[in-house]
């Protein structure tokens, strides 16, 4: 038997995580079965799923320790959400030189 953990975000600032004892060579998929989580929710079983953070698949062996994370998709790319923070916050309010020593150099 081996103990994995697995741990799925169904919604912003809410995280769900059971851990579960499984017969040596279960299989994320095996996994996902025995925590029922497909009852609750359907559209888990289409999600890209990673061991450690790390892309795994879902036919993948399991090791004793293993931690399974459902990722959701981005609802925004990061690099436009911080480009549109940016724009709201103004130049001189933002970024790595936004409080200057008085006298200081620009960009020092």
């Amino acid at each position: 038997m081996i103990r994995v953990c697995l741990v799925y975000s169904p919604a912003a600032r809410q995280v769900e995580e059971v851990t579960l004892e499984l017969p040596d060579g279960a299989t994320a998929q095996m996994a996902l079965q025995a925590s029922g989580w497909l009852d609750r929710w359907p559209e888990i079983h289409d999600l890209p799923v990673s061991v450690w953070g790390r892309k795994a698949s879902a036919t993948q062996a399991l090791r004793e320790g293993d931690r399974l994370e459902w990722c959701r998709p981005l609802r925004v790319d990061p690099k436009i959400a911080r480009r549109e923070r940016f724009v709201g916050q103004g130049a001189r309010t933002a970024g790595l030189f936004s409080r200057r020593r008085p006298g200081a150099k620009p960009g020092y």
